[in-house]
């Protein structure tokens, strides 16, 4: 008898799972189905998952493809299963193309192509469904959040949107994705929503015309580059009742979430002090990269200032006094390569460096009238941060996973908020957001900059 197991979490059960376990159950005699359980789903990053493990497990029941159902609870246990039930064939879908080659020591491994087009029809369950997610742009960050997305539960990524015939048919074509379209409104029609990454000067115009034909909008940070854009979107999207929400992923991480209750919780005081630094060394040898070019808004400020913001304002709030900014500039790109802004509030300051040609070590620290909290780099995926005092025996640490990339965090959140009807999420309201916009507005017309 020739045995044949594969694995899943088979939340809200769709023909593209059917079709999987079919094929599975093809190349063999026996299919063992390994379902995972909710706190394995949880230490693997896996969001958002709506069916309980006992609801996963009738849907696997219910097909009649499963031979036997095992729970797959821990990290290793695919080759004790496979060495237990003596397995002659592991069989896993292609986004995994590669993961599991090291099983190849125990059993066969084939990798089962996915299906493409899964219509929206067949995934309602009860009054929700899949969210079908079309990509706006195909650069680096886009290609993170194609594979970010397969630990989000509910949501599938349908196609891609480029300006390019050559490079979006690819991007298509490598991510498994259904369909790609060059004509934004042909694009539109075929999804649900969609997640923008494209250039920061462009995000308003696509944010726009997506939100005016009645699509939830995920956009990449900065959302735009002016108060009034970022008011203009949030407008539309209230009054239509669409979810928008700016891709600033440490907003929506658990460590993050901790640390800002924990510090405006009284623990360390008052707080009067943050320093918060985000720096990122890009090669200035690419003379074409993003980053670097001024037509397309790039430099530190544009690129970085969202993350030191973040913290800065979900620690002291919005009420800003003043802000004064000192940038050092690159001659030949014309764009900062560091700038180091100085926050006034009315009972605290802040500063917040950032830079993509002047390295520094990228920690925060929250100081406190009693205490302080320090973050380690990289602070802004918070894992790891301690409570210090005067008396060191009174510090104490706390460890939090951060996920992968963590552009698994604000996708979760985005679906979590279309299923439950939320227009706003307390993790970044659009009052903060339009914050971050003036902050980058004013630095873009000049005002209070210092140019070294």
């Amino acid at each position: 008898m020739k045995k044949v197991i594969t694995y899943g979490t088979f939340d809200l059960l769709h023909y593209g799972h059917i079709n999987l376990l079919k094929r599975a159950k093809e190349l063999g005699d026996y299919l063992i189905v390994g379902v995972t359980t909710d706190n394995y789903d949880d230490s693997r990053g896996k969001l958002n998952v709506q069916q309980s493990l006992m609801e996963r497990i009738e849907g696997i029941k219910k097909t009649g493809l499963a031979d036997e159902i095992i729970i797959e609870e821990y990290e290793g246990q695919k080759i004790n299963d496979i060495l237990k039930y003596e397995v002659d064939i592991f069989a896993i879908g292609s986004d995994w193309m590669g993961k599991f080659d090291y099983i190849k020591d125990y059993c066969e491994v084939i990798y089962l192509e996915r299906t493409k087009g899964i219509s929206s029809t067949e995934l309602r369950v009860k009054n929700k469904g899949i969210l079908k997610l079309g990509v706006v742009g195909t650069g680096r960050i886009a290609k993170r959040f194609i594979y970010e997305s397969k630990f989000v539960s509910g949501v599938n990524v349908e196609g891609v949107y480029g300006r390019t015939q050559e490079t979006t048919e690819e991007f298509k074509i490598s991510n498994e994705l259904d369909f790609y379209s060059l004509n934004y409104d042909e694009f539109l029609d075929k999804v649900d929503a969609v997640y923008i990454a494209t250039p920061n000067k462009t995000h308003f115009d696509y944010a726009k015309k997506a939100l005016e034909n009645n699509k939830h909008v995920l956009c990449e940070k900065p959302i735009t580059l002016s108060r009034e854009q970022t008011n203009e979107l949030y407008r539309i999207a209230k009054e239509k009742g669409l979810v928008l929400l700016e891709a600033i992923k440490t907003a929506y991480s658990p460590g993050f979430l901790r640390l800002v209750s924990i510090a405006k919780s009284g623990l360390i005081g008052k707080i009067r002090n943050i320093d918060a630094t985000f720096t990122k060394l890009i090669d200035v040898e690419d003379k074409y990269i993003r980053e670097f070019d001024k037509e397309q808004k790039g430099g530190s400020v544009t690129e970085l200032i969202t993350y030191p913001l973040l913290a800065i304002i979900k620690l002291l709030g919005m009420d800003i006094k003043d802000i004064h900014y000192y940038s050092y500039y690159d001659e030949d790109f014309k764009v900062d390569m560091f700038t180091k802004l100085n926050i006034l509030y009315e009972n605290a300051i802040a500063t917040a460096k950032v830079g993509l040609g002047v390295k520094s070590e990228g920690d925060l620290v929250i100081s406190g009238t009693k205490g302080y909290i320090y973050v380690s780099a990289p602070w802004w995926k918070t894992e790891y941060f301690e409570l210090r005092y005067e008396n060191s025996a009174k510090n104490k640490k706390h460890y939090y996973k951060f996920e992968g990339d963590g552009l698994r965090y604000e996708l979760a959140e985005f679906v979590s908020m279309i299923n439950e009807g939320k227009t706003q999420t307390y993790k970044l309201n659009w009052k903060e957001s339009e914050i971050i916009s003036e902050v980058i507005e004013k630095f873009l017309n000049n005002e209070n900059v210092i140019k070294i």
